[in-house]
Formats: structure tokens, sequence, C-alpha cells
């Protein structure tokens, strides 16, 4: 059986406001690899204010370990129900069409909807995309060896042009924290994540009006797009959705701690489908 933390460990880390200070002085002790000096390093960027996925240098998605570093998005648990979702679309549409889905993870950061996909979902055919060099940097890391290709580029820009028209799966965790709101998210984020990756606008919804705006052209008929949002947010997000001719629908967090995520699919309209 492991040791039980170093009391002294503990205290340091429950004293710089660290909640689950037990688990936390395990895991760093682990990643110090039983040297005192590497371990103090550790302790010390975390006491600072340093993400624990970023001092750990990977964070745990899904089942996954996913490779961070400092100043990429830190997969968030809550992102979890939108890797699902996105994973059992693509495995119905490989069943169903023969061939692998074409999945694409936009506003990919470390790529953890992408690598759930690939881990889940059986063969597709997966890219990612992201704005930020240093998420694209991560999220190569954890795609590439599962198939995957990553683009660095403003949304579709990014994208190969040969997959419009025919993504079956596009799954988008786009920034949707308003503007005014970073200020009360906790120092971790703000501090040490890329503003891009956090900033939705005045509403919170400036990213997905534009994935959303050109979704029919880069989805399959019949293609889906699923976006993460709040439960205030929903409904707006599904509206835009109607707006730009696609099918809405909400799946909701019921059954996780993370009862304010919803994540609202819209589906394209098949050719055959006199309201498409």
């Amino acid at each position: 059986m492991p040791a039980d933390p170093d009391p002294m460990l503990v205290a340091r880390l429950r004293a710089a406001g660290c909640v689950f200070a037990e688990a936390e002085a395990e895991l760093l002790a682990a990643a110090a690899t039983d040297d005192d000096v590497e371990l103090e390093a550790l302790v010390v960027r975390r006491v600072a204010g340093e993400p624990l996925e970023v001092v750990l240098g990977w964070a745990e998605f899904a089942g996954l370990r996913l490779a961070v570093e400092p100043g990429v998005f830190v997969p968030r648990h809550r992102t979890e129900l939108l890797a699902a979702e996105a994973a059992g679309i693509a495995r119905e549409a490989t069943r169903s069409h023969g061939r692998p889905a074409i999945v694409v993870d936009l506003c990919c950061g470390a790529g953890a909807i992408g690598a759930v996909v690939a881990e889940t979902a059986g063969q597709v055919d997966l890219y990612a995309a992201d704005l930020d060099p240093v998420a694209v940097r991560a999220a190569r890391r954890n795609l590439e060896p599962r198939g995957g290709r990553v683009f660095e580029g403003d949304l579709y820009d990014a994208l190969p042009t040969g997959v419009a028209g025919r993504i079956d799966v596009l799954a988008v965790n786009a920034p949707y924290v308003p503007t005014d709101e970073i200020a009360l998210m906790p120092p971790e984020a703000r501090e040490h994540e890329a503003v891009v990756a956090l900033d939705g606008g005045r509403d919170g919804l400036d990213v997905h009006r534009r994935v959303v705006a050109s979704a029919r052209e880069w989805l399959a008929p019949g293609g889906s797009l699923l976006i993460e949002t709040s439960e205030w947010q929903s409904d707006t997000a599904a509206e835009l959705m109607r707006a730009g001719g696609l099918e809405p629908r909400s799946v909701r967090a019921d059954d996780t701690d993370e009862d304010d995520t919803v994540v609202v699919v819209g589906r394209r309209p098949r050719a055959t489908d006199p309201r498409g």
C-alpha cells in the first residue's frame, strides 16, 4: 500500500487553498519519483497557484490521461458529457455509412473530446483545430498517436477544404464565459489559461454564433453539431441552431455533479428531408 502523504506537505497545500490537499499531495509525490528536490519544485509551483494538472503535466478526462502544459485550457469534467455524446453519434454514423465517420474537434484545446472519440467510437477519421498554438501543440501530443490530425487556425479556416460538406460530427467546446464574468472565475483559470479559451463575449455566445453561421457548409447531410453551454444559455444556443438551418435538441447532465451543463446538438437535415 502507498504511504500516507507527508502531513507537512498536506498542511502546505491546504494553507494554499487546495481543497483536496491529501489527494494532491499523493499525486505530486508520485510525479516527483521520490526525488525530494523535484517534489519541492512541484509543490512550490502548486502553492503559487498553478493548476494541479499543469504542474503534473497531465489531466484525467473520461478515464484518459491527457498531456497538458502551461497556458493550455485544462479539460473540465463537465465536458465529458459532450465527448460521450459525440462518440455515440460518431459510432452510429460509422455503422450507418459503412465507413469511418468524419469527426472534427473544433476549438479543441488539448484535444480531450477528440481523444475520447478516438478511444471509444471505433474507427473514425479525426480532425481537430484551435487558434491557440499552445493548445495545438498539446492536442498533437494527445491526438496524433490516436490517428488524429491537428491544425492551427481560426475555426473553419484551419480545416482542410476537403472535409467541407462531409463532417458527420462537429464537436465544439467554444469559450462561453461572458466577458464581464471572467474576473469571477477561479484564479487557476483566469491567471493561467489563455483568455481566448475563456472569453465568449458579452453574452458568452459570440464564438457559438460564428460556428453555427457556417455549420451547414461543413456538415454532411444528417451530420451533427454539438456545442457545450450553460443552462441559462442553452435556449439561445438552440435558437441559433434553428436560425442556421439545424434541428436542435438539448442533452443535460442529469446524472453528474455538473447540473448546469447542457450540450446542444443540432442536426443538419438529410438531402431527402423536405425541410432541408
